[in-house]
């Protein structure tokens, strides 16, 4: 039962990309780093009168920071200054995406009040306008149930624009034609939609809703081709979906599959899209405590990054068929819990032994990567996504996904796609012949949880849904255990997205224009 009746009438100051600047705005940030951020270069966009304030406000800002003041018409200025190229390891992106969210911590509050103007500008801007975007998509989340907040002020939201730095003359706007702003407003959208249901509590983010959330984006797409379909509670279980079924079936609202495919006739790639959305997690009967509760509703990050991207790669028309496989449940506890001990038949036809509860993403997934493998045919890329341990984020840390493939090309393309993305990705250890001994049973062919926790657990994780995968499919798997970079405090951040559109080959995530 929904008690919350605040969160729906609640809106979301709106975000959009334009060549066209905003002189009316009330409220200007000019983002870039040092080099393209001249006193003269400011002093065309805000205005003569002001040279002086600007020129004061640039020297009080060394190599990279922050620094706010308010112009003589009363308008206010913040200036944020990247770290230069130089400063940036070889495993970020180099225009500072996670800089810019942090730093852009007011806009939401200034968006709801003002029309608000962000200038972004660098010499190889067409590189940086994608991730940029992303950034700000994550520093303007859509889900929002307090009520204080008062509704959007008339001529309020962003508006960003993107500028190339010339050293001769004033910069130049980033013509409206080229693809990256189409691509730039598709993944901030995509960002902003992954984060709200990331954000959603699970009172107001069932399987029930969730479900018909996928069925109404999918019904918006009819004209693209997308199609829909769902398998949910006891047809899971007549057809072997052992897994998702065991999962979900204690909760109040049934368990879904659900399948939405894109197959644009000029496709040169099938990916499938494979996302764990366990709207809540208890931790099942291996309850979690009351902290380790606390937050479980961005558990069903995976599929939300996954379902954005898939949004995104649509709304582009970019050539590549994908199949979004999203398997939804809640793992609550009550009279038809799964418990430890229990043994599952999964879609694989394997059998999992269950010593943790708790373990449950590994448990969704496998039904999903087996379903991909021997249902669908053709596919060139099984891809899950999921935040499905906490060993990744001593694995990898908080801002790198780990990421494991069954080839060096694809975990190349991988860490590629991440760092121009701005959603940063790391390789974790692939070994399953010295892994998958952690999963070892006396009575089924597998335990769903490692025997020793301190041997590459993230790794063995996804070793285990790789387990499930048909023997007869050939193509590549790409594991994403997305944990940590999940969430930002206590907010979700559409991660995913992003990086599936630079899987994609989407302009402004796969080469420069000039």
């Amino acid at each position: 039962m929904n008690l919350n009746t605040t969160a729906a009438k609640i809106s979301a100051p709106e975000i959009e990309f334009s060549p066209s600047l905003q002189r009316d705005a009330k409220e200007i940030y000019v983002i870039g780093r040092k080099a393209g951020l001249t006193q003269e270069n400011c002093v065309a966009w805000v205005g003569k009168n002001d040279e002086k304030i600007i020129g004061a406000l640039l020297t009080s800002i060394k190599e990279s920071g922050k620094a706010t003041t308010f112009l003589s018409d009363g308008r206010k200025l913040t200036v944020i200054v990247l770290p230069a190229e130089d400063k940036i390891s070889r495993n970020n992106n180099a225009f500072s995406p996670h800089e810019i969210t942090e730093s852009l911590n007011g806009l939401q509050t200034s968006a709801r009040e003002n029309l608000v103007q962000i200038c972004v500008i660098d010499k190889e801007i067409d590189k940086f306008m994608c991730p940029v975007a992303a950034a700000i998509g994550r520093a303007m989340p859509l889900y929002h149930s307090k009520s204080s907040l008062k509704e959007l002020a008339p001529n309020s939201g962003v508006i960003v624009s993107f500028y190339w730095a010339n050293a001769e003359k004033v910069p130049s706007i980033a013509a409206a034609e080229i693809p990256e702003w189409k691509t730039a407003s598709a993944v901030c959208n995509g960002v902003r939609l992954a984060a709200q249901l990331g954000d959603m509590p699970p009172a107001e983010l069932s399987p029930d809703t969730y479900a018909e959330k996928c069925r109404e984006i999918a019904n918006g797409f009819a004209a693209q081709g997308v199609t829909y379909t769902e398998m949910k509670g006891d047809d899971l279980r007549q057809n072997g979906y052992g897994g998702i079924m065991g999962v979900g079936m204690a909760a109040s609202c049934p368990p879904r599959m659900v399948i939405m495919t894109y197959s644009p006739a000029d496709a040169t790639e099938h990916i499938a899209l494979c996302g764990k959305g366990v709207v809540y997690d208890t931790g099942g009967l291996a309850l979690k405590s009351k902290v380790g509760m606390c937050g479980m509703k961005h558990d069903c990050g995976g599929s939300a990054g996954v379902l954005g991207g898939f949004v995104a790669a649509v709304t582009l028309g970019l050539p590549v068929k994908l199949t979004l496989i999203l398997a939804i449940v809640e793992n609550a506890i009550g009279p038809e819990s799964f418990r430890n001990d229990d043994i599952l038949t999964m879609k694989s036809g394997k059998t999992v032994e269950v010593n943790n509860t708790d373990a449950e993403g590994r448990l969704i997934l496998a039904d999903c990567v087996s379903h991909a493998s021997n249902q669908l045919g053709d596919v060139d890329v099984i891809l899950n996504m999921a935040t499905l341990t906490g060993a990744q984020c001593i694995t990898t840390g908080s801002c790198h996904a780990g990421i494991m493939t069954r080839t060096k090309a694809l975990e190349d393309r991988v860490v590629e796609a991440g760092l121009q993305s701005g959603d940063l990705t790391f390789p974790m250890l692939y070994a399953p012949e010295l892994l998958k001994k952690e999963f070892k049973s006396s009575v089924a062919d597998m335990k769903n949880s490692v025997a020793n926790r301190m041997n590459a657990q993230a790794s063995c994780a996804g070793h285990f849904i790789e387990s499930h995968i048909d023997e007869a499919y050939k193509g590549d798997w790409l594991h994403i255990d997305m944990a940590g970079p999940d969430s930002r405090g206590e907010r979700a951040t559409g991660y995913g997205v992003a990086l599936i559109l630079g899987l994609c080959k989407a302009p402004g995530f796969c080469s420069k224009l000039r």
